[in-house]
Parts: C-alpha cells; sequence; structure tokens
C-alpha cells in the first residue's frame, strides 16, 4: 500500500540519526524487549506470519506513525492484530485484566521460554513452490511496474516504474503480498540493479546503484 512508511528516496523528513552499532543497544528500554519477545512468542505459535505483521504496522495513522518510535508502532502493531484475531478485546486491553475464555486454539499451543529466547537465531525457511518457471534470467532487463496496490506490498515507491537490470534469481519463495492475507504461496524472486541515476536523476554519484529484491509480479520486461 501506498503510505508513510514508505519513505525511501522522500525529502522534507531530516537527516537520519545513526547510531554506531559498537554504541547502540540492543532495547534502549526493558519494554522494547518485552514487547519483541511478545512478537516471537505469537510467532512461535503460528498466529500469524511477518508480513501480516508488518501490514498491521502499516496501516497506523501516519501521525501515530511519524511519531512513535521503532518499538512504539510493534507495540501498536501487535495490539490491533491482537484484537482483530480475537484473541483479546480492546477492554481487555485497557484493563490489563481477562474477561473472556482463551480461545481453543491457543490452549492447544505452547511455547516455552528457551524457544522464544532461541527464536531471534533460528533461521526461518520461507521457499516455496512456485506454479510456473521463472519469467527471467539474470542479465535481463526489466522495469518495476508503476502500481499502487491498497494492501502489504514490498516494492519500494522510489523504484516504480524504473529500470533495472536483474542479477540473480532466488527462486521461490513466500510471496509477501498474499501472506499478508494469511496465504501461503510462492512467486520469483530476483535481485535487481538500479543505477542511481535511473533513480536520481543526473545529481546521484555515477558510481552508485540500489540493489532491490522484487518478487515477479512486481516486474515486467523493459522496453
Amino acid at each position: 500500500m501506498s503510505g508513510v512508511h514508505d519513505l525511501g528516496g522522500m525529502r522534507g523528513f531530516g537527516p537520519v540519526r545513526h547510531e554506531p552499532e559498537t554504541e547502540e543497544p540492543v532495547f534502549h528500554e526493558k519494554w522494547e524487549g518485552r514487547v519483541f519477545g511478545i512478537v516471537e512468542l505469537i510467532g512461535l505459535l503460528g498466529q500469524w506470519s511477518i508480513d501480516k505483521s508488518r501490514y498491521s504496522r502499516e496501516q497506523l495513522p501516519p501521525a501515530d506513525y511519524l511519531a512513535n518510535s521503532y518499538y512504539e508502532k510493534w507495540y501498536a502493531g501487535i495490539r490491533n492484530l491482537l484484537v482483530e484475531s480475537g484473541l483479546v478485546t480492546a477492554e481487555e486491553l485497557q484493563t490489563g485484566r481477562t474477561s473472556t475464555l482463551v480461545p481453543e486454539q491457543i490452549l492447544e499451543k505452547v511455547a516455552h521460554v528457551e524457544q522464544v529466547r532461541a527464536a531471534p537465531f533460528k533461521p526461518s525457511n520461507y521457499v516455496r513452490p512456485a506454479s510456473s518457471t521463472p519469467r527471467f534470467s539474470p542479465g535481463d532487463r526489466v522495469r518495476a511496474i508503476n502500481r499502487y496496490p491498497d494492501g502489504h506490498t514490498r516494492v519500494p515507491a522510489y523504484v516504480r516504474g524504473h529500470t533495472g537490470t536483474v542479477r540473480e534469481h532466488y527462486g521461490s519463495q513466500v510471496y509477501p503480498d498474499l501472506s499478508a492475507q494469511g496465504v501461503d504461496e510462492g512467486r520469483h524472486l530476483y535481485n535487481v540493479r538500479f543505477e542511481g541515476r535511473d533513480l536520481w536523476g543526473k545529481s546521484a554519484n555515477v558510481n552508485s546503484a540500489v540493489h532491490v529484491d522484487l518478487w515477479e509480479t512486481y516486474l515486467e520486461p523493459a522496453p
């Protein structure tokens, strides 16, 4: 979808406040770690996909999205999903007290503390079979289709309508647009190189380039 979350290439938001990795803590506050743990726990229980979590954050009101910190966005998104899925009610979130029975599908699932702690370090497998052969090969010139879908998508706005070169084919992997809707389906995924001047014009460094991972559905042959 088009929203304030897709800031790549936009101007007017000031400089990025960079924190060197050697100085930045994993969590700035204790509550951030708790939010991270909750998201990992629900992921282990298989309630929804990472794409659905991302989409919930993308749908936050623009003013809230810009004002919130990284984990405040996570917290707001997870609260919305908990209510939408029927796992809790808005009243329960407000009061912090349970007023309804825990759904059967949750009672049947268990995640131990050790599993939650290990989850961030456990590799995930997103490879899925595709129903077709790959349309593109390394070296092909392609163009990112210039469209703005209503739902979740992983094609950044700044490459839409621009032409690049396929550098690598990753095989078929989970298609995020459908995954955000609860559909687990594979589509071919490519790494595409866009020259800086093709994206930003003559003011860009002549040696600059951006590599973007794009699903086949986002691409068309360049004319």
